[in-house]
């Protein structure tokens, strides 16, 4: 909507220098279209352009060009020209919207990670009809080729073309008395205000789908008004958006809240909104994985454990009562008559109280604090999903004190650690690099040197980055790793964060070798985020079917009948006493029956015995994802197998090597 102060625009008559790619500059009038300087490079490039860069931030064509900088046509095989794609999207079904429904009142229509929404008034909410007749209304806008025409209005002028848009005008009000800019898009029939960028026309849009909709606080205000939002995506490939819908129907049959209930690993109840009540076969997975952290991390890492409840004056010290209130539980304090106690939602104001109690030498550093504790976090209600945000939840956190000569090694030594952690579930991670934020605590200079010191660390191990600038958190840098699933969605999960901050505040301090005080720095980190949320993404990784190691019942044993019931509870129970997550179906079922039981609830290996398996000591096996095919094997040979599986942290089951029979070994009765 703003494309900047008027103050910095400068006259038209002033010149700027645009420099190519290649080297080579284009020097034009401050306010030239961005369009003619394509077209001055190449009437082919200019067909082909979807959108520039001015030294690295995005314009339409149609934007006036007011500073020098490096200059690039950006078409559609460039990733950042699906964000404009996508906005022109989202314009594109607001017109298709008014056009079938004139009463409806518009708010915004951005771009997203995956697609572009855009938010309406209406009185009765939509239906998978509209959503219908709202995507061939856009098809016909898309054919019409309307130019997307920028203009640039008064804060005035844009009050009367948005006369009977509430909404518009509502967001107008915020820039009374300012100098900012303010453009104006029109495509066709709609008219909309906008900052762009936009592609050329609306014929760009050819491979676009309308998803869902969804309802949607005014402003994301709880107090205001509910919108109607409607989710689409668009891609400028047929495949790829057929490929990406591939994922979406493939994601609803892995959705950890289906797939959590249907193998009885968790739930949520009203009784407690935000906090997920772990069932026996839930809470076997989950203390299998933060086992499996315990043990990675008993070497080098010291396990503490800390209070929940904190008054305000810890919170006031580290600067998130300032910052974070608002997200925070307060609990009413019985002498004081005062909300000015708290559960803890992070872990490392306690950690720096507890490190600052005692004295250290820099011959101990760095000391590596870790804990699961658990934390809560005021979500609003309406955010609140499933386990992928919550209110209540624990974190591997770990805080790490250390020299300012320690930070590469150490950041070096974190992230191979998160990065083989990853390794283990099949997850492969992105790193980007997020630098200060506007809201922060701390001087220009700290930040300069924290960011200097955690971007050297990075670089020094060699991998490739992203930058995040300005997405820091408010103490410091970090290092932020996104991981792919099975199904390309990237989640962002661990992060190495840089706090010069901290130690200062809690007045940290380390003996150095001049047997003088000196100031740590501090590393927050963090592996799997939230237990809760890691196993969400978990279970929608494998769809529910966990490697063996981490599977909560490993081997189902099965006896096709009763006078085999005894010889299956002797094999069970020798597989308990090795450590193996085993149990017995002796139901009054039909072996099928128990067998496709088995199978839906996702089960590594089922173990049928017959008369031959009771007589030799062997098992029919079945391996989850082998079809019907069984193996024949002796008892001992298995057992091998599967400690061998759970050792290695093998991802998936060893296949069937021999196929004996194609249904069940009931003959064997």
């Amino acid at each position: 909507m703003i494309a900047g102060p008027s103050s910095a625009v400068p006259a038209d008559n002033a010149l700027i220098v645009l420099t190519l790619p290649d080297g080579s500059t284009r020097e034009v009038p401050a306010g030239t279209l961005a369009r003619d300087v394509v077209g001055s490079i190449g009437t082919r490039l200019l067909q082909a352009s979807v959108a520039v860069a001015v030294d690295g931030e995005v314009q339409d064509l149609m934007t006036p060009l007011r500073a020098s900088g490096a200059f690039v046509v950006i078409t559609d095989k460039d990733p950042r020209a699906l964000a404009v794609l996508r906005h022109s999207g989202a314009h594109i079904l607001a017109t298709a919207v008014r056009r079938l429904r004139p009463d409806a009142k518009i708010g915004f229509g951005p771009a997203i990670d995956d697609g572009f929404y855009y938010d309406f008034e209406v009185d009765k909410p939509f239906t998978p009809e509209d959503l219908a007749a709202f995507e061939a209304e856009m098809k016909k806008v898309a054919a019409e080729k309307y130019p997307f025409v920028r203009a640039e209005v008064s804060v005035e002028e844009a009050k009367q073309l948005f006369v009977d848009d509430p909404l518009k005008l509502e967001r107008l009000a915020d820039f009374e008395g300012t100098d900012e800019i303010i453009s104006t898009y029109t495509d066709g029939p709609f008219i909309d205000l906008c900052r762009g960028p936009h592609v050329p026309d609306t014929s760009h849009l050819k491979h676009f789908k309308l998803l869902h909709t969804a309802g949607a606080y005014w402003r994301g205000d709880v107090k205001r008004q509910m919108l109607q939002r409607i989710y689409a995506t668009a891609f400028f490939k047929k495949d790829e958006l057929e490929q990406h819908l591939h994922n979406l129907e493939e994601a609803k049959k892995r959705d950890h809240r289906v797939l959590g209930k249907s193998l009885g690993l968790f739930q949520i109840f009203p009784q407690a909104p935000g906090a997920a009540f772990w069932t026996p076969k839930g809470t076997m997975l989950y203390n299998t994985l933060e086992a499996f952290v315990r043990e990675r991390q008993q070497e080098s890492f010291q396990e503490i454990k800390t209070p929940l409840l904190y008054n305000k004056k810890l919170w006031e010290q580290s600067g998130h009562w300032g910052k974070y209130k608002e997200n925070m539980f307060l609990v009413l304090d019985n002498e004081t008559g005062e909300h000015d106690m708290s559960l803890k939602p992070m872990n490392c104001p306690s950690h720096h109280v507890l490190y600052g109690a005692e004295k250290h030498s820099y011959r101990e550093l760095p000391v590596r604090y870790v804990t699961f504790d658990v934390l809560h976090r005021n979500e609003l209600s309406g955010a609140l999903s499933g386990l992928t945000r919550v209110r209540q939840f624990s974190q591997d956190d770990c805080h790490v004190y250390l020299r300012e000569d320690q930070i590469e090694s150490e950041v070096k030594f974190l992230m191979d650690f998160i990065l083989s952690y990853y390794d283990t579930f099949g997850l492969k991670a992105n790193l980007k690099f997020a630098t200060r934020p506007e809201q922060r605590i701390g001087s220009d200079e700290l930040w300069d040197r924290a960011e200097a010191a955690l971007k050297a660390a990075l670089e020094s191990t060699g991998r490739p980055y992203e930058m995040k600038e300005g997405d820091g958190a408010f103490y410091g840098p970090k290092i932020d790793f996104d991981v792919t699933d099975s199904i390309g969605r990237a989640w962002q999960l661990g992060t190495i964060q840089l706090d010069y901050n901290a130690p200062d505040r809690f007045d940290l301090a380390y003996t150095g070798e001049d047997n003088a005080p000196h100031r740590p720095v501090v590393i927050h980190r963090a592996v799997s985020g939230s237990f809760e949320r890691f196993i969400a993404i978990l279970i929608e990784h494998f769809a529910g079917a966990f490697p063996v190691w981490l599977a909560p019942e490993q081997v189902r044993v099965i006896p096709i009948a009763i006078d085999f019931n005894a010889h299956g509870q002797a094999l069970v129970d020798r597989m308990k006493a090795l450590g193996i997550r085993a149990t017995l179906d002796a139901r009054n079922e039909t072996l099928n029956y128990r067998v496709r039981e088995g199978e839906v609830e996702k089960v590594p290996y089922m173990c049928v015995i017959g008369r031959r398996e009771s007589e030799e000591n062997t098992v029919a096996l079945r391996t989850r994802g082998a079809g019907k095919k069984q193996e024949i094997l002796s008892a001992d040979a298995f057992i091998a197998r599967l400690q061998d599986e759970v050792r290695t942290r093998a991802l998936v089951p060893a296949p069937a090597q021999t196929q004996v029979a194609s249904e069940t070994t009931e003959s064997n009765a």
